[in-house]
């Protein structure tokens, strides 16, 4: 008897004591995680790369060990630790190991219109909207969203559109340095204020001597007097962006459109952390490599960095007629109609294939006129050519939206409800993503004048039948389903369009060719498809595959909003391009 009491002394002794020891790594924790993503993946290291050790659902908190890049390792049960993705967490206590946007403060409106949501994604619904320049109460964050309220309006937007007062600012260099505006029609004020009265505005790129700064706003002359213009909209020539000639600048300039991006050491999300750059700062492109940008983001040092996060801008002035004469241009697109005057009203003479050239022998408002093989010249559409093969100077087609006005577009977003269709690799489920993307496009055809029908509006089920009825019951001149793909290879990529109807390829075409040109994804081209949306389907119909979830890197790209808008533009233009009927 007094050995079993002994023995069960013992034990308790033991548990006191392992359970002491366990309690020890909480002690030096850096704050707690809470888990924003449904089914989140806890890997083994930093990275994607790296194999699933365990699982993490929305809500369940965890204890900070520490951070390195994106990712967080954490604490698990049992003693074990592991490695979750940044963007799908939210911090909370001194978790900040990371620079990121406080969970208060107060942030500036940097886009027209910015739609503010009901939760921290494209995915949520629209609640409201604000305008440029408008300044918000930042509530909380959660990955690249900010929670923020404005007078009785409150909901999420994205940061990458929001300028965060506080740690996050931009430091303003010492009094004498030169600025350039980085934004159009820049406001001059009076005072260091928002509600101050307006005196002026500063074109873009327009150069200006900071005085001081005070409280995130810079102090300059203004036609010979005292002013003050938000430092959130300036680039101070201290960037990393060289000055000098334009005729020495290269095409490859860009500038970043994030409020804060990771430069990393490598084309990679796995690539390590060197360095940080933020929104309106300028750098040349040194490579590009799957949409990854190389870019010195201080002097001698360089790096990569997600190129979704870049607008590139022309570094040469729109084409004259001296400048293109005895020049050449190369063609964008197969079939491209060389016609016998400068308008699409002229008759076509031949036509051309993608990387064919010609020498140019003049220029007529938007069409170059081009030597011909037999002797002869010809005229081609400035918009489907490059000049020496710089699609920095190409010429943009005018007036698409007069030819999408009264046209009835059905919009068919893919899956909904209980059909989620495929999950992404780091969980971005496709149902969500079709629909952000739907309702973008819904926007600008509307606006253009297109009777427009949606076959969901909402996170429903619809069959497939029932989708293609709606086309047929409003007499659809064009049915666009929205899809994004998936397979087993993480490495693939790409967007693919497809048909079914031998007489709806053109449509395909048309809209798929628009697309490609405005996004960096791999062209996978145009190829028939036995979708049951198309093969029952008596209206011109398409259905586009707008990137691969499977493949990490491209998934981040697509569900990004400049990825999306580019998608949404596309289509439009293709669409566009379409209804103008010959299509050249």
């Amino acid at each position: 008897m007094q050995n079993s009491k002994l023995a069960v002394i013992l034990l308790c002794l033991l548990l006191m004591i392992g359970s002491l020891q366990t309690a020890k790594p909480a002690e030096a924790s850096t704050g707690t995680v809470e888990i924003t993503g449904t089914n989140l993946n806890v890997r083994q290291g930093p990275g994607l790369s790296y194999p699933v050790v365990g699982k993490a659902n929305r809500g369940e908190k965890y204890i900070i060990i520490k951070q390195q890049g994106d990712w967080i390792q954490i604490s698990l049960p049992g003693g074990r630790k592991g490695w979750v993705a940044e963007w799908f967490t939210k911090k909370e206590g001194a978790a900040a190991v990371a620079p990121s946007a406080g969970a208060s403060g107060t942030g500036i409106v940097a886009a027209d219109s910015l739609r503010v949501r009901s939760g921290p994604g494209t995915s949520y619904a629209s609640t409201g909207s604000l305008r440029n320049g408008q300044s918000v109460t930042v509530l909380n964050t959660n990955g690249s969203w900010a929670k923020i309220r404005h007078g009785s309006l409150e909901g999420w937007v994205s940061k990458d559109y929001l300028n965060m007062n506080g740690s996050r600012q931009q430091s303003v260099p010492a009094a004498g340095n030169d600025a350039i505006a980085a934004a159009d029609n820049l406001n001059v004020r009076v005072s260091p204020a928002l509600n101050a009265r307006v005196i002026g505005k500063l074109a873009k790129g327009t150069k200006v001597k900071v005085q001081s700064q005070e409280n995130g706003w810079a102090k300059i002359i203004y036609q010979g007097q005292a002013a003050y213009v938000s430092g959130q909209y300036l680039s101070f020539t201290s960037s990393p962006l060289k000055t000098g000639s334009a005729a020495s600048r290269p095409a490859g300039e860009a500038t970043v459109t994030a409020s804060s991006l990771y430069v990393r050491d490598s084309g990679s999300l796995n690539g390590k952390v060197v360095g940080q750059v933020s929104r309106g700062e300028k750098f040349r492109i040194l490579a590009e490599k799957d949409n990854w940008v190389k870019i010195e983001y201080k002097p001698g040092r360089t790096g990569w960095a997600a190129g979704w996060f870049f607008e590139k801008k022309a570094s040469s002035p729109a084409p004259s007629a001296n400048s293109v004469k005895n020049q050449s241009v190369t063609v964008l697109h197969n079939g491209t109609n060389i016609r016998k005057g400068a308008g699409v009203h002229t008759s076509v003479v031949q036509r051309a294939n993608q990387g064919d050239s010609f020498k140019v022998v003049s220029l007529y408002g938007d069409w170059y006129q081009i030597s011909l093989a037999n002797g002869g010249t010809g005229y081609i559409a400035g918009w489907l050519v490059s000049l020496n093969g710089n699609q920095a100077v190409q010429i943009k087609k005018p007036g698409a939206g007069i030819h999408m006005k009264n046209k009835t577009v059905v919009i068919d977003p893919g899956h909904g409800g209980r059909d989620g269709g495929t999950v992404g690799a780091r969980g971005t489920l496709e149902k969500h993503l079709n629909l952000a993307t739907a309702r973008l496009l819904y926007d600008k055809l509307k606006a253009a004048g297109t009777n427009v029908v949606m076959t969901r509006n909402g996170d429903t089920y619809l069959s497939l039948s029932s989708r293609v009825s709606a086309s047929h019951y409003h007499n659809a001149d064009a049915f666009i389903s929205l899809h994004y793909d998936s397979i087993a290879d993480r490495s693939v990529r790409g967007m693919t369009t497809y048909y079914y109807n031998s007489s709806h390829r053109t449509l395909s075409t048309e809209v798929h060719s628009s697309v490609s040109s405005r996004t960096s994804l791999r062209d996978r081209g145009v190829r028939q498809g036995d979708y049951h949306v198309l093969r029952e389907n008596q209206r011109p119909s398409t259905l586009l595959e707008l990137g691969y979830l499977s493949n990490p890197t491209e998934e981040m790209l697509v569900s990004t909003p400049q990825y999306q808008e580019a998608v949404a533009a596309g289509i439009f233009e293709g669409l566009a391009k379409y209804f103008k009927g010959s299509g050249q």
